[in-house]
């Protein structure tokens, strides 16, 4: 017999923060055994990574919108999945808009894990929704494994997921703190947006979500943590300008988390061009300062870790020209891992710091302990990574259901080979094998308020 069912071999395996010659052993999708790189084991699989390659730690994405059931033709989760596993992600956990029903209820929550199931290249997580009707019932949706509670302080763009006033937003806080839940926030201020007729200006849509508008929300949160002693979680933070305030929650002890995307760290708004709507997402893309900014806070520890927000639309919703009209999102899925690790080299931030905001952070946010890190007894989602690889972002050639990317034609360096889900090779071209990718709960023990920093 084996000892192994697979065995990886690379010159650098991040390992504790640091790159390390090793072997890597998995036995029933779990790494049971670091040794030496050229320990004499035997496995079923052995696979020797090129000198030019790293072997990683899966990315841990907590903020994807799949859409299914009911918009699928925006995504979905078998073009979702396959997106992720081509992108170095190994878990998603899909929001509860904008699928139709949305995650708010018992019965919502199986059709999407009903409708997922079969069709998962990564593991496949879920969050529930605040909604103003779901107020005073979410205890069940949290027995149910969801990982938390989405709420929006400003319209969400579909219907049937209003947002919720601030003395809602209370409400929730106060009722998930009963139980250890946790709700995260799309933080604008509705009384802070400008208005916004439409048209092809970018200036003209960036300047009717101004900073104010998340400042604001950010100081209603922090308010509301004070009054519930709840836990809350920022999501998309684009503004740098609520970095104090969040700098000053977290020295108070209260209980917030914070994240940032791609899309903010990596694009700017002097570059975006009038009429390009594949850059439209809420909160807006801001300036190079703002940008810069965002990056020291990551450094700092003020922003947790990163997340994609990946929000696709169809091409036809998206491309509109008006910034009014166009979908407001995203699709960063599969070009996450590589959008950051171009960012940080080019400012000279080590791979290893950077990784640790896709895998490890995000992975200890959302209480999944076998995630995130490669050690023994730790979960096998891997992925090699080839951090010197220039490659070209093709709209067209990515896994997502709708060839629309604000990342197209950018030149990316840095980029997945091969991903490992469970010690099972994501093969997202390969539809007569069972796709790896597992459905996942909530542990029964949440973090009381991870220690990300």
């Amino acid at each position: 017999m084996s000892d192994f069912d697979l065995v990886i071999r690379a010159d650098r395996v991040l390992i504790g923060g640091r790159w390390r010659g090793h072997a890597i052993g998995v036995k029933d999708g779990v790494i049971t055994r670091i040794g030496p790189r050229h320990a004499e084991w035997s496995a079923r699989e052995i696979v020797s990574i090129p000198s030019d390659q790293v072997l990683i730690p899966g990315v841990v994405d907590t903020h994807v919108h799949v859409n299914e059931p009911g918009r699928t033709s925006w995504e979905g989760f078998a073009s979702a999945t396959r997106a992720a596993a081509a992108g170095g992600v190994t878990t998603i956990i899909d929001m509860p808009l904008n699928s139709i029903p949305p995650t708010t209820t018992v019965e919502a929550l199986e059709a999407k894990r009903s409708v997922a199931a079969s069709q998962a290249s990564v593991d496949v997580g879920f969050w529930g929704g605040a909604i103003p009707a779901s107020l005073g019932a979410l205890r069940p949706l949290h027995d149910e494994g969801v990982f938390g509670f989405k709420a929006f302080l400003s319209p969400s763009g579909v219907d049937e997921f209003p947002h919720l006033s601030a003395a809602q937003l209370r409400e929730a806080l106060a009722e998930t703190g009963q139980f250890g839940g946790v709700v995260i926030i799309h933080a604008e201020d509705p009384d802070r947006l400008e208005p916004f007729s439409g048209g092809r200006y970018y200036e003209d849509f960036l300047a009717s979500r101004p900073d104010a508008s998340e400042t604001s929300a950010i100081a209603t949160i922090i308010s509301a943590l004070r009054a519930t002693g709840g836990r809350a979680h920022i999501l998309h933070l684009s503004s740098a300008k609520a970095l104090n305030a969040i700098r000053g929650a977290k020295a108070e002890g209260l209980h917030l988390t914070v994240e940032t995307c791609p899309h903010y760290l990596v694009l700017d708004a002097g570059t975006i061009d009038d009429g390009a709507t594949q850059f439209k997402c809420c909160p807006p893309v801001r300036d190079s300062a703002n940008r810069e900014a965002l990056w020291d806070a990551l450094l700092d520890g003020t922003i947790d870790f990163v997340a994609s927000d990946h929000s696709p639309a169809t091409a036809e919703l998206k491309l509109d020209g008006d910034f009014g009209r166009a979908w407001g999102g995203i699709s960063g899925l599969q070009v996450m891992l590589a959008a950051i690790a171009n960012g940080a080299r080019e400012r000279e931030i080590p791979l290893a710091t950077a990784l640790s905001w896709l895998t490890e952070k995000p992975a200890a946010f959302a209480g999944l302990e076998n995630k995130g890190t490669i050690r023994e007894g730790a979960r096998a989602d891997l992925v090699a990574f080839a951090p010197d690889r220039a490659w070209t972002v093709d709209p067209s050639a990515l896994e997502h259901r709708n060839p629309v990317s604000a990342f197209g034609g950018r030149t990316l360096t840095g980029q997945a080979v091969h991903t490992w889900v469970g010690g099972k090779q994501a093969h997202p071209h390969i539809d007569e094998e069972p796709p790896p990718g597992t459905l996942l709960r909530r542990s029964t023990v949440a973090p009381e308020h991870p220690a990300l920093t």
